[in-house]
């Protein structure tokens, strides 16, 4: 009868760290590729990166005084426009994690409470 308690006990210590590590290890990683892909398919939808870059270079190429005027204008709002989009995405994902990472603790307090 004392081996069955011990193995019950082994059982259950080992399952609650397997769920430990599914839960906030395993799904970490998903989570942050997920987060990242998403950023990578935005980023071809409102190209943030190219913007930085070329900044300082004329739309269409208009070698004019007003294109280098305009280009500069328009990339610098598209550029704050996007960060500002970037920023809101960024920050409700990173509640949707915390949310996430602080459910289990919820579910042992309200059992216990």
């Amino acid at each position: 009868m004392n081996f069955f308690a011990i193995y019950l006990g082994n059982r259950f210590v080992f399952r609650i760290g397997d769920f430990l590590r599914h839960w906030y290890v395993a799904s970490s990683k998903k989570y942050a590729n997920g987060c990242l892909d998403a950023f990578e398919r935005l980023d071809r939808i409102f190209a943030w990166k190219i913007n930085v870059l070329n900044i300082f270079t004329p739309l269409y190429k208009d070698y004019s005084f007003i294109g280098y005027i305009l280009g500069f204008v328009i990339r610098s709002l598209r550029f704050l426009i996007t960060s500002f989009i970037y920023a809101c995405i960024f920050l409700c994902a990173l509640a949707l994690y915390a949310l996430w990472l602080l459910f289990p603790l919820f579910v042992v307090y309200s059992i216990f409470f």
